[in-house]
């Protein structure tokens, strides 16, 4: 096992849905997905973005194209049109969670480095 940022693992994207950010997580390998949806829950996202969101963070899961998507409630001061936030419509919030520090196998990481 080795500690590596969700970045090495996966690519991300994200925006704004009211007052509220969208991020998705997509696996940068078929067989990184499985180990994704284990280790990466909404409670997890939630506990490492608890500075921005102010919400609950709901989970979906997209199984066909290997991503995850997190819906951030309440994470951008009201919205895009309302919000005196410098990132208003939370496209930074993907950047952000891709920092987080994961305990990853090593067969895993070869994956992506090869």
């Amino acid at each position: 096992m080795k500690k590596v940022k969700l970045i090495e693992l996966a690519h991300g994207r994200s925006g704004d849905k009211g007052n509220g950010s969208n991020v998705g997580i997509i696996a940068r390998h078929e067989k990184i997905y499985p180990f994704l949806k284990e280790v990466l829950t909404a409670e997890r996202v939630k506990e490492y973005m608890k500075d921005i969101c102010k919400g609950d963070v709901e989970r979906y899961e997209l199984d066909n194209i290997g991503a995850l998507n997190f819906m951030l409630n309440e994470s951008l001061g009201g919205g895009g049109t309302v919000s005196l936030k410098l990132d208003a419509q939370g496209k930074t919030h993907a950047s952000i969670l891709l920092r987080m520090e994961i305990e990853t196998p090593a067969e895993l990481l070869e994956l992506v480095r090869n």
